[in-house]
């Protein structure tokens, strides 16, 4: 029963604290909070919690703030996280659906994230290395020259043009469209280059066409410049923390120009669903230990590449997990229709 009224007062104070941004006083539990005891119990309860080292007491008599300690025992003891209402439901999925490509999907992404948690949103784009061959189409511009479309599962979309030594017919551009899409689909990016190398082996050298078709898919599948791009959105919300936050403000801002210092902010994409939650100094770097991490994978089968927000540690953790884990569901989805 103690312990489960002490996890209450840690809660309290928490929700109280990021809603005011003040230190939380045990006669403001009591009125706020209907905890059914008095304020003599409150203030022992605060008492033990600021011994063990989630609270702390800012100034003498002052009211208690959460610590990192505090903050970690409240986000890994939530029960439920916070549900999403329908208005807020209905605008991620209007705002998303209305994308016209990979990169639209990204940056509506990025927007709805930040404006939907007021804190600055990163979304990671797809990983190459972790996606699919979704088709493959050969189109003829002139008889001697091709135009290949490389389609993945992330919905990004590669074109290349072929200039041929020599004019391809209909039914030979068929039949090369053919095999390509056979050995390829469905793929892995990885495993499609080996299957595509695959069909120049053999005793008879490959026709002109299908090596030069091969070699432009082949380097397509090896260009890894986009699994280190990332979008950045909703900076100007950093300004609403005014100086409780302006230690962590100039490092922040300097890391959010760092695609490197992003990626490892975001960590590992995780698939199903988890939502993982960084605090202050549990992430990577000290001089960002004033700030908080909460991310997810998405991607329409294993995690393709991660997304998710920075912010102080004074932030809304419920309500920015389930914005984290709505938007990388909307996405996934988006994608795996694509």
């Amino acid at each position: 029963m103690q312990e489960d009224r002490r996890l209450a007062v840690l809660r309290a104070i928490v929700e109280d604290y990021v809603a005011t941004e003040e230190p939380v006083g045990s006669k403001a539990l009591v009125e706020r909070h209907g905890l059914n005891v008095s304020p003599a119990t409150i203030r022992n309860d605060m008492a033990a919690l600021e011994d063990e080292g989630y609270l702390a007491q800012p100034h003498t008599s002052a009211g208690r703030v959460p610590t990192d300690k505090g903050y970690r025992l409240f986000v890994d003891r939530l029960t439920t996280v916070k549900p999403m209402s329908s208005a807020e439901r209905r605008a991620i999925a209007t705002f998303l659906d209305g994308a016209v490509d990979l990169d639209d999907v990204v940056h509506r992404s990025v927007r709805v994230l930040s404006q939907l948690t007021r804190q600055v949103a990163v979304v990671q784009y797809p990983t190459l290395s972790r996606s699919t061959v979704r088709h493959i189409e050969i189109v003829a511009l002139t008889p001697s020259r091709l135009l290949v479309v490389l389609i993945l599962s992330t919905g990004r979309v590669e074109q290349r043009l072929v200039e041929l030594g020599e004019e391809l017919g209909d039914d030979d551009l068929a039949a090369l469209r053919s095999r390509v899409n056979l050995a390829a689909t469905g793929e892995q990016i990885a495993q499609a280059a080996v299957a595509l190398h695959d069909l120049l082996a053999g005793d008879q050298p490959a026709p002109a066409a299908t090596t030069a078709v091969v070699d432009v898919l082949v380097e397509a599948m090896s260009d890894h410049r986009s699994d280190e791009r990332i979008a950045v959105g909703g900076t100007a919300n950093l300004a609403r923390f005014g100086d409780s936050f302006d230690s962590a403000v100039r490092p922040l801002l300097e890391a959010l120009e760092e695609q490197v210092v992003l990626l490892k902010l975001l960590g590992e994409a995780t698939s199903g669903g988890a939502v993982t939650v960084r605090i202050g100094a549990e992430g990577p770097y000290q001089e960002l230990s004033s700030t908080s991490v909460v991310a997810t994978g998405y991607g329409p089968d294993d995690a393709l590449a991660s997304l998710g927000i920075v912010g102080p540690t004074r932030m809304d953790y419920p309500s920015t997990m389930a914005a984290v884990r709505a938007v990388a569901r909307y996405v996934s989805r988006i994608l795996d229709e694509g």
